[in-house]
């Protein structure tokens, strides 16, 4: 059953390029007409196309074309239209989608040495993680763990910090003891929630308001962007800003397609990637604003900050998933490029 379905979103995004092509290169009678949009592309996304992910994906495909006057397409499918995170990031990797944006979070299965993304409490403001993101040592070694997997980062960008939303007050360490937590099913994440004394629960993210609304679960951790379109704030009393994670957004291509582009191709897809990056960490900074803005307006729901020495003690419960995180990344000189000061050890 997993073939065929693997068998059918090759068809299918086969199918979707060849139609976009198609019905680009036959609009016309001119050889003018002809030779328009001679390349296009997919580029799939599991994220609704009103999110910060939609946004920069869109983007990217907008300046693609700019830049290279109209003889460039890139068509984007929202919503899983070409499968979830798990059979984009598969299907990237075999070539049949040539651009993938989503969370780094997944990829973690296929490129284990991207749970360095996973460190929690690392960066306590996005100026922060920016400055690392956009150093060109840091980002080549990054590049060098896509390449292992056969994928090429053309750039990172963000959707803000995840947060905790829950129907209890936080303001110590101690309040997070037993609490029913659903996280992504992600090992590193759970570990982090599980050293806070809270009870991490993995649970398909279509139950999860279901799952909040009947206490099957207490909390739950995502960024503002989720938690507003998902109107989780209905059904929780708080969003505790935890600010544990950047949730971050990569734009992904495969590797063999980007070296059979020329050189000119490869110039303005790298321009557009850089272009939509730093458009979407703008959506980001601006949309997260807002949506804190509509928590806090709704009358159910308040936004709340945590203690400076709350964060402390998060990152000192943190310090034995860093050193997991160390080994698995294997590469000191990346690692403490990354996670700094908020490691402990030697």
């Amino acid at each position: 059953m997993k073939k065929l379905r693997k068998f059918l979103l090759c068809l299918m995004a086969a199918a979707l390029a060849c139609g976009m092509a198609a019905a680009l290169t036959g609009c016309g009678d001119s050889e003018t007409d002809t030779d328009a949009w001679a390349y296009s592309w997919a580029l799939g996304t599991a994220s609704p196309e009103d999110t910060v992910t939609g946004l920069y994906a869109e983007k990217f495909a907008e300046a693609v074309e700019e830049l290279s006057g109209g003889e460039m397409a890139i068509t984007v499918y929202h919503n899983s239209t070409l499968g979830s995170d798990t059979e984009l990031i598969e299907s990237c990797q075999w070539g049949d989608i040539p651009f993938v944006v989503q969370n780094t979070a997944p990829q973690v299965s296929y490129l284990p040495r991207l749970c360095l993304f996973d460190a929690p409490c690392v960066f306590s403001t996005l100026d922060e993680l920016h400055e690392v993101l956009d150093d060109d040592t840091f980002m080549t070694k990054i590049n060098e763990i896509y390449a292992e997997g056969g994928f090429r980062l053309l750039a990172m960008a963000d959707q803000n910090f995840r947060v905790m939303t829950s129907n209890k007050e936080i303001t110590s360490l101690s309040d997070f003891s037993g609490i029913k937590i659903r996280t992504m099913e992600n090992s590193y994440h759970m570990t982090f929630w599980s050293a806070l004394g809270a009870n991490p629960s993995p649970m398909a993210f279509s139950e999860l308001y279901t799952g909040l609304e009947q206490h099957t679960v207490d909390a739950q951790e995502n960024p503002y962007e989720v938690i507003v379109s998902s109107r989780f704030y209905e059904v929780q009393k708080y969003v505790v800003e935890t600010n544990h994670l950047p949730h971050l957004l990569s734009l992904i291509t495969n590797e063999e397609f980007y070296q059979n582009l020329t050189a000119e191709q490869q110039e303005i897809i790298d321009e557009a990637a850089a272009i939509a990056r730093d458009y979407a960490r703008e959506q980001a900074i601006a949309r997260a604003d807002e949506r804190i803005e509509t928590i806090n307006s709704s009358g159910t729901c308040q936004v709340i900050s945590i203690s400076d020495e709350l964060w402390e003690e998060m990152q000192e419960q943190s310090q034995d998933l860093y050193e997991e995180i160390r080994g698995v990344v294997d590469d000191d000189e990346l690692f403490f490029a990354y996670v700094g000061d908020a490691y402990e050890g030697e």
